[in-house]
């Protein structure tokens, strides 16, 4: 790999282009601006798209009639580093150790879209043009839900019409195997306030004779699951779709122990889920509840002997086909209502939502893709689901008639949103071999 590569992943590193935080929008567009002109000095044909959050570096070669067309989608915003205090190094100055780089956007989504880049510049250096044609987009704001590429778009559907979209935003099975995800789950989210009394009281005083905001709350989640980890809302599995036979049997056969990765990644010291369903079918292709946070009361030092006014939940529910995120909530709505205990009211807030996502990696263009790992990769290609939401792939299904495939370059132990996120630069190099043959194949 050529030393001007490093050198110009490690500067891509350094923005802190954090798209949640508004005191870090310059650095977000000064990324963007990077990334345009990097584009531009391969010769491509680049802009920068303003919206009314950050901005989208749209890129492309100048089309040919009779070409497939092929969309190129990723990320150049990070999450937050924090907390600093955890990282071994700081998040915004990257380090290379034992093969891998350690930054704040070091695998999502900084190194997997930059391998894309790297092989399209090879290409055009070697052929002096691309075997397709090609738009890639790179947006600034994909860990905020991507709230403005909707419309963009549906602004330039015609420009952007396309035959398949390419995404490098996740995962790989297992180190040098080469991964196809066909499927991703969506989310919902709601957030809940029980409320008792106007105000905190005493405890002592009123204790047992006023309802306890936080009791309630506690019983009214406890209400989600039963004992064997089974959501306990009724309705709450009646659109679910069942996995088909060959998923089941091919997952059996990926080259991992899920239970033992799983629990040398957590560290938990069991693992606990849906009972008659394998760790991958759990985290794939089931539906989930969970309480993402929660409080209530006094939470200092100490003890102060209050029964507090009011408590709050925030919840997630991963869907998966063939439900409706809406449909959950309401659900879920209804059944906590239900429980809810007396003498306290419920309040309940529907947060954001994205939908599932489920291609078909048998398709012309799915067999196309895995020819081309295998050629990259010399090596068979995992067909997975993955237990994320990738909102934005919907989006090009429903806004420009495209299906996604999704070629992802992360490790299980990446860190992605955590401290100390890594990238192997061997990912990196495959990056580039990959984008190459893909292209190569998808081109007929």
């Amino acid at each position: 790999m050529r030393d001007t590569y490093l050198e110009e992943y490690f500067i891509f590193l350094r923005f802190p282009s954090v798209s949640t935080d508004e005191k870090y929008a310059d650095n977000v567009r000064a990324c963007a601006e990077w990334v345009s002109g990097k584009l531009a000095a391969i010769s491509l044909e680049s802009k920068i798209v303003r919206t009314r959050g950050h901005p989208i570096v749209w890129a492309r070669n100048k089309h040919r009639s009779g070409r497939r067309t092929v969309l190129i989608y990723g990320h150049y915003d990070v999450q937050p580093p924090d907390p600093l205090e955890l990282w071994d190094s700081p998040p915004f100055e990257p380090v290379l150790k034992n093969g891998y780089v350690f930054a704040r956007g070091a695998t999502d989504n900084k190194g997997q879209i930059f391998s894309h880049i790297l092989g399209l510049q090879e290409t055009i250096e070697k052929n002096s043009d691309l075997p397709v044609n090609l738009d890639l987009i790179i947006e600034g704001e994909e860990e905020v839900g991507s709230q403005n590429l909707g419309k963009f778009l549906t602004d330039n559907r015609d420009a952007l019409k396309c035959d398949v979209v390419l995404v490098s935003d996740t995962g790989m099975i297992a180190p040098r195997t080469p991964t196809i995800s066909y499927g991703l789950r969506g989310v919902a989210a709601l957030e809940i306030k029980v409320t008792g009394a106007q105000m905190d009281l005493h405890s002592g005083i009123f204790g047992g004779a006023v309802a306890n905001p936080a009791a309630a709350l506690a019983r009214m989640l406890a209400t989600l699951h039963d004992a064997n980890g089974h959501i306990a809302v009724p309705g709450f599995y009646d659109d679910v779709a069942p996995l088909q036979d060959w998923e089941r049997e091919g997952w059996k056969k990926l080259p991992i122990d899920p239970d033992a990765e799983m629990l040398k990644e957590t560290g938990a010291p069991a693992l606990f889920g849906e009972e008659g369903y394998s760790t991958l079918e759990r985290i794939w292709a089931r539906p989930t509840a969970e309480v993402n946070g929660m409080g209530g009361g006094y939470q200092g030092p100490g003890t102060k002997t209050v029964l507090p006014s009011h408590a709050m939940a925030k919840l997630t529910f991963r869907v998966v086909p063939n439900q409706r995120a809406d449909v959950v909530v309401d659900l879920v709505k209804e059944h906590l209502q239900k429980n809810l205990a007396p003498g306290v009211t419920l309040e309940m807030t529907t947060g954001h939502h994205g939908p599932w996502y489920l291609t078909d990696p048998h398709s012309k263009f799915g067999k196309a893709a895995q020819r081309a790992l295998k050629k990259a990769f010399n090596k068979d290609v995992a067909l997975i689901r993955e237990g994320g939401s990738i909102p934005i792939v919907s989006d090009f299904r429903n806004i420009l008639g495209a299906e996604t495939l999704l070629i992802g370059l992360a490790l299980a132990n990446c860190r992605a949103h955590s401290a100390n996120e890594n990238f192997p630069l061997e990912n990196l190099e495959a990056g580039i071999r990959m984008n190459q043959a893909v292209l190569q194949e998808l081109a007929g």
